[in-house]
C-alpha cells in the first residue's frame, strides 16, 4: 500500500473510511435488533456496511504504521487502534446473525403449517437482538477512543479550531 496519495498521507484518508462505516454499522445493527421487521429490508445492507468497515479496519491500521515510521510513535492511539478489528468482527458477525435469524424464521418447520411469522422472535433472537446492541454500543465507544487519541497525537491538548491562530483574535 502507497503512504501518499497526491501528497497526503494514506491514514488520514482511510481512516475516515472507518469513521463513517463503523458507527453507521453500529447504528445499523441496533436498528435491526429492535425492529426485527427491518431485517428483510436493511438487514444486507447493514451487513454489507459491517463488512466494509471490517475490512477498512486493517487498512486504516497498515497505513497508521507507515505514517508512524516517517512522524513518529502516536503513543496510545495507535495500541488503541489495533484493537479495533476485534470490535468490527463481531458487530459484522452480529448484523449477519441477526440477518440469518430473520431468514430462518421465515420458513415454516416441518410439519407445522403456514401462518403469520414474526422474525427473530422467541429467547434466541431476544438474546442474539441483546448481544448484538451491547456490540454495537462497545464499537460506538471504541471508535469515539481511537479517534480522540488520534486526535490528541495530532493536536494534543489544543482545539483543532484553534490550533495555528497565535493571539486566538480570529486572523
Amino acid at each position: 500500500m502507497p503512504d501518499t496519495v497526491n501528497g497526503l498521507p494514506v491514514h488520514p484518508l482511510v481512516v475516515h473510511a472507518v469513521v463513517v462505516l463503523l458507527p453507521l454499522a453500529a447504528l445499523g445493527v441496533v436498528a435491526l435488533a429492535v425492529r426485527p421487521s427491518w431485517r428483510g429490508r436493511f438487514g444486507v445492507l447493514v451487513v454489507l456496511i459491517a463488512a466494509l468497515a471490517a475490512a477498512a479496519v486493517p487498512l486504516a491500521t497498515e497505513s497508521g504504521e507507515g505514517l508512524e515510521r516517517r512522524v513518529g510513535d502516536p503513543g496510545r492511539h495507535a495500541e488503541l487502534g489495533d484493537t479495533l478489528i476485534w470490535f468490527a468482527l463481531p458487530l459484522l458477525v452480529a448484523a449477519v446473525a441477526l440477518v440469518w435469524l430473520h431468514r430462518r424464521s421465515g420458513r415454516p418447520a416441518e410439519g407445522v403449517p403456514e401462518g403469520p411469522r414474526t422474525p427473530g422472535r422467541g429467547v434466541v433472537g431476544v438474546v442474539v437482538a441483546v448481544l448484538a446492541v451491547v456490540v454495537a454500543a462497545a464499537n460506538l465507544v471504541q471508535v469515539y477512543r481511537v479517534g480522540d487519541s488520534g486526535a490528541k497525537a495530532v493536536w494534543g491538548d489544543t482545539p483543532a479550531a484553534t490550533a495555528g491562530h497565535g493571539d486566538g483574535d480570529g486572523d
